[in-house]
C-alpha cells in the first residue's frame, strides 16, 4: 500500500470513525424509510460538510479492477462505470445484517428517487467471500433487492487476489477473516469519476438518496 494510500485511509479512520465491521454482532434494522444501526459509531459532521454521508476531502479516484459479473463475463468497473453515479460495496451474501441492510437501504432510496435520476445510477457489489459467492449465488442474492429497479445490481466476484486488488484500489481495507470481517463503506462516485462521500452504518436510505440527487446535478 502506498503512503498516499495509507493516508487517506488514515483521514477516512478519522471521519468515519469504523471501517471494518464483522457481520452478526449486534447490528439491527427497522422498517421504514431507513434502517437503524445499532452500535455504529457517530459521524461528527462539520459547518462546511456538504453531504449527509461521510464527506471525503480527498476525494477517492474511481478503482480500475476486473472481476467476473454474475453472467459469467469479465466486468472492467472503470469502463463499465465511467461518468455515471455509481455506489460501490464490498460483502459477502451470507452476512446476517450489515451487506443485506446495506443493499435494502440502496434499494429503497432509488425507489424513491425520480426514474430518470435512478436509471442512471448503477450499484455494484463485490464480494469478499469469492469460495462461495459464485456468479450464481450473487444473482440470487442481489435480485433479492433489485427486481423493481430501473437499473439491476451488478454482482462481481473472481480469484481471491484479483478481490483483494479491487479492494485496494478503491482504497478500502482489505477484508480479514475469510471475508467476514469486511469494509462497511458505499461509495459513491460522480460524473467527475470520484467519490466526494461515503456512508456507513449511521446512514439511512434518505442520505443516500439526498446524496445521489447532489452528486448526479454536480
Amino acid at each position: 500500500m502506498t503512503p498516499h494510500r495509507r493516508s487517506r485511509l488514515a483521514a477516512l479512520v478519522a471521519a468515519a470513525g469504523i471501517l471494518l465491521a464483522g457481520c452478526g454482532e449486534g447490528g439491527t434494522a427497522d422498517d421504514g424509510e431507513g434502517h437503524d444501526h445499532a452500535g455504529s459509531a457517530a459521524v461528527v459532521e462539520g459547518p462546511e460538510d456538504r453531504f449527509a454521508g461521510v464527506d471525503l476531502p480527498d476525494p477517492y479516484q474511481r478503482p480500475s479492477f476486473t472481476l467476473t459479473d454474475t453472467s459469467g463475463a469479465a466486468y472492467d468497473f472503470a469502463a463499465a462505470t465511467a461518468g455515471t453515479p455509481t455506489l460501490l460495496f464490498f460483502g459477502y451474501t451470507n452476512c446476517p445484517d450489515i451487506c443485506p441492510t446495506t443493499m435494502a437501504d440502496v434499494a429503497v432510496a432509488l425507489r424513491g428517487l425520480d426514474r430518470a435520476l435512478a436509471e442512471q445510477v448503477q450499484v455494484v457489489f463485490v464480494t469478499t467471500d469469492p469460495a462461495f459467492d459464485t456468479p450464481e449465488v450473487l444473482a440470487e442474492y442481489l435480485g433479492r433487492f433489485d427486481a423493481d429497479l430501473p437499473n439491476r445490481f451488478t454482482g462481481l466476484t473472481g480469484e481471491q487476489s484479483a478481490i483483494d486488488q479491487a479492494q485496494l484500489a478503491a482504497g478500502v481495507p482489505l477484508a480479514e477473516d475469510s471475508g467476514r470481517l469486511h469494509s462497511s463503506l458505499l461509495l459513491l462516485y460522480g460524473a467527475d469519476d470520484l467519490a466526494h462521500v461515503a456512508f456507513n452504518g449511521g446512514n439511512t436510505s434518505r442520505d443516500i438518496a439526498g446524496d445521489l440527487t447532489l452528486v448526479a446535478g454536480a
